[in-house]
């Protein structure tokens, strides 16, 4: 009788502790929260900034210039991206009849300072909309208006899309910021494809980017990435950055069908022989070693309708790459060429 009458406590008891796995294995494999704010896009950038510093790579950063525009907005805020900013996701939204350049919408996290942040956007804002308690701060910039809000102790949302609801959308889901399950469709489908990192190793993926590749959009000039020539179908990338004890990089294309994804191989493949044939021919006169080594431990496997690309990156160009090419001209002003809040900006070699 004792057993019968504890059995519903058991049952109760199990259910919970299943439930509570399920959700844990959900997170462990949902995309960080950064990125389920974002809205449906065609792809998606994400950097983890905090755990790229543990790693020590770079070893060195580049030295911050600050404009005029950059220290008054350090002055008002506090707030200094090299420093302050831990986590950044994108969502990429292409060009398409109506909207004929690429639009961005942003989630940052790190430590702000928010009654500072809250003063200095409403001295930018043109107006101010309130949404379930949230200010909505808009923000003209150009041809468009910049939105932002404060979504908590230290996330900011930041589009620059013309249709409002996409601001009002991040809101509503940062009120469920805990739930695993949301988040844009494109990412809950391949997330899963973005690498964690490998078993004693602390870090997962640095850096990762989910995104559609269409060809005849890129051929009609409304494609961001220029690899109409890899592709002939419609296709997913996945590519990613990890850290255990180099830097590697791993790119997935997910096809329709394993003829497409043949072909994919071999465009690669016949990239790669040209390199080399290149390389044999110029001789010493080379491209730069590390560029070089990159190419050296670049291999192309094909797995089904999948074929996947991978590569060691040495620090060395990394280090390169934050602080500029040769001519001065950083990196940070072609990456900043979409609206976004102010940023620091790396002196010139």
């Amino acid at each position: 009788m004792r057993f019968r009458r504890r059995l519903p406590i058991l049952l109760g008891v199990l259910l919970i502790g299943a439930a509570v796995a399920v959700v844990v294995f959900m997170r462990k494999h949902a995309p960080p929260e950064a990125a389920r704010l974002l809205p449906q896009a065609d792809g998606f950038l994400y950097f983890n900034l905090k755990d790229l510093r543990r790693t020590g790579v770079p070893a060195q950063l580049p030295p911050v210039s600050r404009d005029a525009e950059y220290e008054q907005f350090i002055q008002a805020t506090g707030f200094q991206f090299e420093n302050d900013l831990d986590e950044v996701a994108f969502a990429i939204h292409y060009p398409t009849k109506q909207q004929t350049q690429m639009r961005y919408t942003e989630i940052f996290i790190g430590k702000i300072q928010v009654q500072r942040l809250r003063d200095y956007l409403s001295t930018i804002a043109k107006s101010v909309d309130n949404y379930h308690t949230i200010d909505i701060y808009n923000i003209p910039l150009e041809d468009r208006t910049f939105r932002v809000a404060i979504l908590g102790v230290d996330i900011v949302a930041a589009t620059n899309l013309g249709d409002p609801h996409i601001m009002e959308g991040m809101i509503d889901r940062s009120r469920k910021l805990a739930s695993p399950f949301g988040g844009p469709s494109l990412l809950r489908k391949y997330y899963k494809y973005v690498p964690f990192s490998e078993r004693y190793v602390p870090f997962a993926s640095l850096a990762w980017s989910v995104f559609r590749v269409d060809p005849s959009a890129e051929k009609a000039g409304a494609g961001p990435f220029g690899l109409a020539f890899l592709f002939s179908k419609p296709a997913v990338v996945v590519a990613s950055v990890r850290h255990f004890g180099a830097v590697r990089f791993r790119a997935e294309a997910f096809t329709d069908d394993e003829d497409e994804a043949k072909r994919v191989a071999d465009q690669v493949n016949t990239f790669l022989t040209l390199f080399h044939s290149a390389e044999t021919t110029v001789g010493k006169a080379g491209p730069d070693p590390d560029i070089k080594q990159i190419f050296e431990s670049l291999e192309v496997k094909q797995h089904g309708e999948r074929t996947a690309l991978t590569a060691n990156i040495p620090a060395a160009f990394i280090q390169k790459l934050l602080t500029g090419p040769p001519d001065g001209e950083s990196l940070d002003k072609n990456l900043t060429a979409q609206p976004t809040l102010p940023h620091s900006k790396p002196t010139k070699p």
